[in-house]
């Protein structure tokens, strides 16, 4: 073995120039019984064979020795040890003295005890103290040696893991009961505002976290803006930048939640080379390791829940599950409490799109007869839309012919006879996935009309709603779709979201399909543009059924106004 010293520290001992492998750190004084043990570890192979099954790499052990108890936790302090051989009686600590302070230094390396013949009761106190096994100089052999080394690293290992195992379950356990709590949270709170610092104010109660912080990306830009925020933070937002471009300040955690829509991990901070634009201050802080959760309803994104955590690889397993369960909780709250300010609000906002392409037969129609088509109103119903508008300055057969042959549309009837003016009806599977992706931020299609051959519709949002995604949607969901203007509705005057409401809070599900469906199709007219048995068509139910949802939502509503 080639033998590197240390002056007047440690000498490290190997057979070979490069070795890997088992780590043995040997604190010893006396020359022979250092020798005694190099002797021992260089004649076996079967040292190796254990503690390779045991988990450790290598095919050599390499024997570092240090003969004062300060040069060995100098040594471990500093490096990556398997196992320590501890001589009790050192020229700078005796006794059990010895062991307790190398046991401050080291948290998961085995420490074998070597006793002196007669001090064999010395080893057994040792072993309760916390050392893995006693040996005793004079009566150590090549197998003893082997087997307590192996057995030492084993213990400890499945120790490691227990404690490891133990400790999730602790993270797991308190971070249910602080996702039980957020959901009742989100039952209670009332605005957007109060939910999201409730949210991020439960975690960073929790001694699992240091901090935790909510933020949304800027309207019209690519920053991720913080909204709430709660633990040891001390200036931290203020003094970064989070993006989600390409630039460096886009590639952490956070960026890569917003553009993926999943959950994104920073293991350990200290390391990982995505966090290096905030590494030093959140390390100031005491942040090591961070999730950075997407906060999801219906793939729409919310914002991202940012979890910050003391120590590495404090996110694994089941903790994602929860956290991840967790955004989608919140994103649905964010939803619900969206779509009831839309009810009451007395400003909305209008974002007009233009559409090409996209009904060619009936813009055509429309430049030539230089007419109109105006839809007012779209249900969703069956998994299809109904849509109620009014043709004018159309020929009637042309209008229902041209329409019959739009791609899109599956059928489409007359509800009022006429010539100059008529009201249909038209029925589309197309066009459901935008009006569910609208209705999950309290956003709805109020009009679609096509005039001198140019196509248009209107989508109502709450004021307050981040136009810049909303557009976003609209465009994925309908490629032919562009943005042309945006314009602030009052509603002051219009009574609508406040019937909006009640219909709402009074009626069921069914009982609003079936009273919406009517007054559209115009089976209150008189005459009646549409029998019953053809609304009750239109929703896929019996016409018995249709009268006995009709009839209970006409009693609900009119005995709700009459009170009022």
């Amino acid at each position: 073995m080639s033998t590197d010293e240390i002056p007047d520290r440690v000498e490290t001992q190997d057979d070979t120039d490069e070795s890997e492998g088992l780590d043995v750190l040997l604190v010893e004084d006396n020359p022979g019984d250092a020798r005694l043990i190099e002797e021992m570890l260089r004649r076996t192979d079967e040292l190796t064979q254990r503690v390779e099954s045991a988990g450790v790499a290598g095919s050599k052990p390499t024997l570092v020795q240090a003969s004062r108890l300060e040069a060995g936790i100098d040594h471990l302090e500093s490096n990556s040890v398997d196992v320590v051989l501890l001589d009790l009686n050192l020229p700078d600590s005796t006794g059990l003295e010895t062991l307790s302070r190398s046991l401050e230094v080291v948290e998961w390396t085995p420490v074998l005890v070597l006793t002196g013949v007669r001090d064999q009761d010395v080893g057994i106190e040792a072993i309760e103290r916390g050392a893995q096994d006693y040996l005793v100089k004079g009566e150590v052999t090549d197998d003893l040696l082997i087997r307590s080394i192996h057995h030492s690293i084993e213990r400890t290992r499945q120790e490691r893991d227990r404690e490891r195992r133990r400790k999730q379950l602790e993270s797991l356990n308190r971070l249910n009961e602080i996702s039980q709590t957020i959901t009742h949270d989100v039952i209670t709170t009332s605005t957007r505002e109060e939910l999201e610092q409730a949210v991020c104010d439960r975690l960073a109660e929790s001694d699992s976290y240091r901090f935790a912080w909510i933020g949304q990306l800027q309207r019209g830009g690519n920053e991720i803006l913080p909204s709430a925020s709660a633990g040891v933070e001390a200036g931290y937002l203020e003094a970064v930048t989070i993006t989600v471009d390409d630039e460096a300040t886009g590639q952490g955690p956070s960026g890569r939640a917003v553009r993926t829509h999943e959950i994104q991990l920073a293991h350990d901070i200290q390391s990982d080379a995505s966090f290096e634009p905030w590494r030093e201050r959140a390390l100031e802080r005491g942040y090591r390791s961070s999730a950075s959760v997407p906060i999801l309803h219906d793939d729409l994104l919310y914002g991202v829940l940012n979890v910050y955590a003391g120590r590495p690889n404090a996110f694994t397993g089941s903790q994602l599950d929860v956290l991840d369960g967790l955004g989608d909780v919140v994103g649905h709250a964010i939803a619900a409490i969206e779509r009831r300010e839309a009810l009451v609000s007395d400003t909305s906002l209008e974002l007009e799109f233009q559409l090409e392409g996209v009904a060619e037969e009936l813009a055509a129609l429309s430049r030539d007869e230089g007419g109109h088509i105006h839809v007012d109103r779209i249900l969703k119903r069956d998994g299809a839309l109904l849509a109620y508008g009014v043709a004018s300055e159309l020929p009637r057969e042309e209008f229902f012919e041209r329409a019959s042959q739009v791609e899109w549309i599956d059928d489409v009837r007359a509800i009022t006879s006429g010539y100059g003016e008529y009201e249909f009806e038209a029925r589309t599977t197309s066009g459901v996935s935008l009006v569910d992706a609208l209705a999950g931020h309290g956003g709805q299609v109020t009009s679609t009309s096509i005039d001198d051959g140019d196509m248009r519709i209107v989508v109502d949002l709450p004021h307050g709603t981040d136009a810049r995604r909303l557009i976003d949607v609209v465009e994925a969901e309908c490629p032919a779709a562009s943005f042309v203007a945006q314009r602030t509705a009052d509603r002051s005057d219009d009574d609508r979201p406040e019937y909006d409401a009640l219909l709402e809070r009074e009626l069921t599900e069914k009982q609003r399909e079936a009273l919406e469906t009517a007054v559209f199709a115009g089976y209150f007219d008189w005459p009646r543009a549409s029998t019953g048995e053809e609304v009750a068509d239109r929703l896929g139910i019996s016409p018995a059924t249709f009268t006995q949802h009709l009839r209970a939502a006409e009693r609900k509503f009119f005995d709700t106004v009459f009170d009022r």
